[in-house]
C-alpha cells in the first residue's frame, strides 16, 4: 500500500501521540487504527498493520525504562507465562475472526477503570514502599494477565488499561514501575500476534513502518515524563485516558 504525503503526515504525527499515551497509560491504537482504516485499510489488515508500530513502541519504552532502572524484572518469567498463554488464542482469534463485538467489551472496559481510578485510586496506586506481590502467590494477577494477553493479541487498543489493572491492581508495582512492565508485556504478545499476521500476509509494511518511527518517538519521550512526573500526574493522566478511551470506542 503506497501513502501520498498527507497519510505519510497523519500517520507520524497520530503515532508520535500514540506512543506517548501507550507509554503512560493506554488506548494510544485508538488514534492509530481509525486513521489506517480512513486510508483504506479493512479492518483486520488494520489490527495487524498498527501491531507494528506497536512492537518497536514497546521495544523502545522497556529500553527506555530500564535505563532508568525502572524495569522490575525479577517476577516476570512468571508474569509472562498467562501472557503468553492468553496471547496464542487472542492472535489466532484476531487472524480468522471479526472484532466488531469486541467493542462493547472495549468500553465496559475503560469506563470500569475510569471509575475506579476516580472512586478508588489506591487500586492503581499502592502506597509508597508497598512490596509488589508474587504472581504464584495472587491467583487474581493470573486471570488478569491471562485475559490481558487474549484481549492484547486480539485487538490491542485498550490493553494497556488491563494490564494496570493486573500489575498495579493485583501485583502492587507502582505507576511508573506498571508501566514499564506494561511495554514488556505488550512487546510479549505483540511478537506473538505479529508474527501470526505476517504469516497470514495481513501486514502492510509501509504504513506499519512510518507508525513504528513516530511511535518510538513518542514512547522516548512518554519515559522521560513518566521519570519525572508526580504520582497524582500519572493518575490523572491515566484517568483521562480511559474517558477519552471510553470515547472514541462509542464513536469509532
Amino acid at each position: 500500500m503506497e501513502l501520498n504525503l498527507i497519510q505519510v503526515a497523519t500517520l507520524l504525527i497520530l503515532g508520535y501521540f500514540a506512543g506517548i499515551i501507550n507509554t503512560l497509560a493506554g488506548g494510544g491504537s485508538n488514534l492509530t487504527l481509525p486513521a489506517l482504516m480512513v486510508m483504506g485499510m479493512p479492518a483486520d489488515i488494520a489490527n495487524a498493520t498498527n501491531r507494528v508500530g506497536v512492537f518497536m513502541q514497546a521495544i523502545w519504552g522497556a529500553r527506555g525504562f530500564h535505563g532508568h532502572g525502572e524495569l522490575p524484572l525479577t517476577d516476570f518469567r512468571h508474569i509472562f507465562i498467562p501472557l503468553a498463554a492468553g496471547g496464542v488464542l487472542g492472535a489466532l482469534a484476531a487472524s480468522y475472526a471479526p472484532t466488531s463485538y469486541l467493542k462493547p467489551v472495549l468500553l465496559i472496559t475503560m469506563i470500569s477503570m475510569s471509575v475506579i481510578i476516580l472512586i478508588k485510586p489506591s487500586v492503581v496506586m499502592p502506597p509508597p514502599g508497598t512490596i509488589p506481590n508474587k504472581v504464584a502467590e495472587t491467583p487474581s494477577s493470573w486471570v488478569m494477565l491471562f485475559i490481558s494477553g487474549l484481549y492484547g493479541s486480539f485487538v490491542q487498543a485498550g490493553v494497556g488499561f488491563v494490564l494496570i489493572m493486573a500489575l498495579a491492581g493485583s501485583l502492587r508495582y507502582d505507576l511508573v514501575k506498571s508501566n514499564a512492565l506494561k511495554l514488556l508485556c505488550t512487546l510479549g504478545f505483540t511478537s506473538i500476534a505479529l508474527f501470526v499476521f505476517i504469516l497470514r500476509d495481513q501486514v502492510f509494511w509501509i504504513p506499519g513502518l512510518v507508525l513504528a518511527v513516530s511511535m518510538m518517538l513518542g514512547a522516548h519521550h512518554g519515559v522521560k515524563f513518566a521519570i519525572k512526573a508526580k504520582p497524582g500526574t500519572l493518575k490523572w493522566f491515566l484517568f483521562v485516558m480511559t474517558v477519552c478511551g471510553s470515547a472514541a470506542a462509542i464513536f469509532f
